[in-house]
């Protein structure tokens, strides 16, 4: 899970900083390139890369979604609206 309030942004680059945890530990992990777009503190993540001195550096950043979530451009070849989706979302929560 990536923190509350953890993400740094160094400015004129693609580094970031943020901590990930298990709320009972927490890493600081470094990355240099472009988050997905479904990363949001709060959300999990998945990460791949390696420990160096006492961080860890981010070699590629997984964000994770629930099970309802669905891409925009799939909904709308579905002819899904928002509306629809969310009683679908909650009929599936039940």
């Amino acid at each position: 899970m990536v923190e509350e309030g953890s993400l740094i942004r160094i400015k004129g680059t693609k580094k970031v900083e943020f901590f990930v945890t298990d709320f009972d530990n927490k890493v600081l992990i470094k990355y240099d390139g472009i988050l997905p777009d479904l990363f949001r503190e709060g959300q999990g993540v998945v990460i791949r890369g390696h420990v160096e001195n006492s961080y860890f550096v981010a070699e590629e950043v997984l964000a994770k979604h629930d099970e309802t979530y669905m891409p925009p451009e799939v909904q709308e070849s579905l002819g899904i609206s928002e509306k629809n989706k969310n009683k679908t979302i909650e009929s599936i929560q039940q």
